[in-house]
């Protein structure tokens, strides 16, 4: 089998893959579960002041130190903003294979659907988000992110959500303004097998913007979609079907 780094987008912390890893690892995986640089103080806990100026770059020079540490390069599978940092860590050569659920879009691809466009111009109403950190809004949250979530499975993933940085957040939506392009991914150099996976119902990254990254990579990449499924694939209903997709495609490409 090997390893599998698993990685959280914005506002999360490992217990997003609570059940994927206990998946994978039954199925014979050693699986990681690296948190984001200052994320680990608690729901309920006020973020570390350094978040503020804390960036994609950071977590990803966390993320390059640990993986460079291992034998060889893993599978890598990342959610949300951890499907950016997977991309931007396939780039590195740091991955045998990529896993993108529902992917934050790299540097250059647009918004594809309204839902999408109204989040970044939600943030911009905040003001200089770069130099902030941001936390998450129940109500906002419920209509979009945990959509496909009960009433009571949407408090209960809620409650486990932390403040995020703003420039990173920035970096990833407003890339045409970022000078740095943090987000940036240069697609000739990422030369392992993607899967790109979308959800149907997912009003934070819609699946024509998923399918636009899996396009990025050409025939390095395939696209799947689960059309009743929404952003949090890895918490929602389905998520064994999700989880059993992955494995198969692994299976698939060799990474068995």
């Amino acid at each position: 089998m090997g390893t599998i780094v698993m990685l959280p987008g914005a506002c999360s912390t490992a217990w997003i893959f609570n059940e994927f890893r206990d998946h994978f690892e039954a199925a014979g995986w050693t699986v990681l579960t690296p948190g984001l640089r200052y994320h680990d103080q608690g729901p309920d806990q006020p973020p570390d002041p350094r978040l503020t100026q804390t960036g994609l770059a950071d977590y990803l020079a966390d993320l390059c130190s640990m993986i460079e540490d291992l034998d060889r390069p893993p599978v890598l599978l990342g959610h949300s903003m951890g499907g950016l940092l997977a991309q931007l860590l396939a780039a590195r050569g740091l991955a045998r294979a990529a896993i993108l659920l529902t992917p934050a879009p790299p540097w250059g691809v647009l918004p594809s659907s309204e839902n999408e466009i109204a989040a970044a111009m939600g943030l911009m109403s905040l003001g200089p988000i770069w130099d902030q950190t941001i936390s998450a809004v129940f109500e906002i949250a419920a209509a979009n992110s945990l959509n496909c979530l009960s009433p009571a499975r949407q408090e209960e993933v809620f409650a486990q959500f932390v403040p995020e940085s703003g420039r990173a957040l920035y970096e990833c939506l407003f890339w045409m303004f970022d000078l740095g392009r943090a987000s940036y991914v240069n697609a000739v150099n990422v030369d392992c097998p993607l899967l790109a996976i979308a959800g149907g119902r997912d009003r934070v990254i819609s699946p024509a913007t998923v399918q636009k990254v899996a396009d990025k990579y050409r025939d390095q990449a395939t696209y799947l979609e689960f059309p009743d499924m929404g952003h949090m694939l890895l918490l929602e209903d389905g998520w064994r079907d999700v989880a059993q997709a992955c494995g198969e495609w692994l299976a698939a490409n060799g990474m068995d």
